[in-house]
């Protein structure tokens, strides 16, 4: 995470090293950096390098970035030619996608962009991205009702996702897919309710929560 830096994927750089979720606009946040370290230490052994990683709700692209180093490492003496993987970030704000564009031409990550090794689309995540499906690791970064199954069926055998699930009370789980095709399901933990300040000199109560896996419109109106 230390190799991507925050600031260029916030809309108020004094905020982006707080450990708290940021509004990045059109009802969406980035979430904070103890959850991405969560998201990414439950996937690690599917982020190999040569691994192939769905992000839904790919919001700022930050995560996108995080992925990508570790499933497309740079050159070392000791391996000249390390397999390339592919991140694949899905977001169903248009607007929002061009601003992660942005954000990762500013953090150095335009070269990867047209190489192909991170692409960046618009569309509903609840049905995964099948062009380039199936994928070894799904990272979820809004809450979805129920579980999706169409992302479930775009798992790798094997591979892994790490998603929340529910409105009102909200839960992290892992879906495990084996070697065989065998789906094991396991709650990992709650998320949380915090206070952050938002605005120097007001202090707002923050939801440490996602914001719902659902369409558009529905997400601007619930924020």
């Amino acid at each position: 995470m230390t190799t991507v830096d925050r600031a260029n994927f916030v809309n108020r750089a004094a905020d982006a090293y707080q450990d708290s979720p940021q509004l990045i606009g059109h009802g969406a946040t980035i979430s904070a950096p103890h959850m991405h370290a969560h998201a990414l230490e439950n996937l690690l052994p599917y982020l190999h390098p040569g691994a192939t990683v769905l992000d839904v709700g790919s919001g700022s692209g930050y995560l996108s970035a995080v992925l990508h180093h570790l499933v497309s490492p740079d050159p070392t003496p000791d391996q000249p030619s390390p397999p390339r993987g592919k991140v694949i970030g899905i977001d169903h704000i248009s607007e929002l996608v061009e601003r992660s564009k942005q954000n990762l031409e500013r953090d150095g990550l335009g070269d990867a962009m047209r190489d192909g090794k991170i692409e960046m689309v618009v569309g509903d995540g609840r049905l995964g991205y099948p062009p380039d499906g199936p994928y070894d690791a799904i990272h979820v970064g809004a809450a979805a009702p129920t579980l999706p199954q169409p992302l479930v069926d775009q798992l790798k055998t094997p591979g892994k996702m790490f998603i929340p699930v529910g409105v009102h009370s909200q839960s992290i789980w892992e879906i495990e897919k084996s070697s065989t095709g065998e789906v094991k399901k396991r709650e990992l933990m709650g998320v949380l309710i915090i206070f952050v300040p938002l605005i120097i000199g007001v202090a707002s109560l923050q939801r440490q929560k996602y914001v719902p896996l659902t369409d558009p419109e529905s997400q601007k109106d619930a924020w």
